[in-house]
C-alpha cells in the first residue's frame, strides 16, 4: 500500500473565555466563524456522550466554536467549564512531548506579529530571516490565552523544498 499525505482539517485550542477567543480569532486572523460557541454538557445527549467519551470521566460542561483560515484548515476552540479551563503557567516547554504551538503563513511577519501584541497577544521572538539572503522569514507569538502561535512568511514547502539537509545545520 502506497503511502499518500494526509490532510490537517484543524488544530484545538483551550481558552478561558471562548466568546473573546472567537472573536479575538476573527479578527486578529481573518478567520470565518462557522458555529459556536456550542454549550455542550453531559447531560444523556448524544453530543454530551461523544464529549464525555473523548474528555473522560472529568468532563461535565464545556463550549466549543469552530472557525476556518482562508486554506479550509480549521481553528477550533474549547472553554471547559466543568473542570474549568485553567491558564498554564509554562506554556512555552517544547522540550516537553506533544503540541507546542501552530503555525500560520502572512506575508507580512511583522504586520501580523505587530496586530497580535496589539490585541492583547504577545510577540515572543523577534522576526528571525531562517536563511541568509533568503525571504523567509518567522516569528513566535502568542494569543491572550497563552497558545503559542508561529508566523511565517510562506508555506513549509516553498521554505523547506529542494533545500539540502545542510542548509539549516548549525555546525
Amino acid at each position: 500500500m502506497a503511502y499518500h499525505p494526509v490532510p490537517v482539517t484543524h488544530v484545538g485550542l483551550t481558552v478561558t473565555d471562548i466568546r473573546a477567543a472567537t472573536e479575538w480569532y476573527t479578527k486578529a486572523f481573518g478567520c470565518r466563524h462557522i458555529i459556536g460557541p456550542l454549550h455542550v454538557r453531559h447531560n444523556g445527549s448524544h453530543i454530551g456522550e461523544v464529549f464525555k467519551g473523548i474528555f473522560g470521566e472529568r468532563f461535565e460542561e464545556g463550549y466549543v466554536s469552530h472557525l476556518a483560515t482562508a486554506n479550509g484548515v480549521g481553528i477550533e476552540l474549547f472553554e471547559f467549564v466543568t473542570p474549568k479551563s485553567e491558564a498554564v503557567d509554562d506554556n512555552f516547554r517544547y522540550w516537553k512531548t506533544g503540541v507546542f504551538h501552530f503555525c500560520l503563513v502572512d506575508p507580512d511577519v511583522e504586520g501580523l506579529a505587530r496586530r497580535i501584541a496589539e490585541m492583547g497577544g504577545k510577540q515572543r521572538s523577534k522576526v528571525w530571516t531562517l536563511f541568509e539572503g533568503e525571504p523567509f522569514k518567522a516569528v513566535y507569538c502568542e494569543d491572550p490565552w497563552g497558545n503559542l502561535i508561529e508566523i511565517y512568511s510562506h508555506s513549509t514547502e516553498l521554505m523547506y523544498a529542494n533545500r539540502s539537509a545542510t542548509a539549516a545545520r548549525a555546525e
